[in-house]
């Protein structure tokens, strides 16, 4: 084999393995930047569903509250409805 033969191989493999090099960190730039959009977009959906959640944790605060006074009213009716019935033990 020629010198010029090994030495145009060799030039050669150089140009196709930078060639690689360059594909394999263009497409792996791509997924980074892929993960990023994705990682963003989960995020602002986990914020949504934080907000969600809280405003149901404090519906349910005010429901339960409602509920707690409507059982003392109901108390307080049965407790005089029990003082003015002449039929109650009480």
């Amino acid at each position: 084999m020629s010198t010029t033969l090994i030495v145009v191989i060799v030039i050669v493999a150089v140009v196709v393995i930078a060639l690689v090099v360059f594909a394999a960190s263009r497409t792996r730039a791509r997924k980074l930047d892929q993960n990023r959009l994705e990682a963003a977009e989960h995020r602002k959906q986990a914020e949504t569903k934080a907000r969600n959640a809280e405003q149901a944790r404090l519906e349910a605060e005010e429901q339960a509250e409602r509920a707690r006074v409507q059982r003392e009213e109901a108390e307080q009716l049965r407790s005089h409805a029990d003082e003015i019935d002449p039929d109650s033990d009480g």
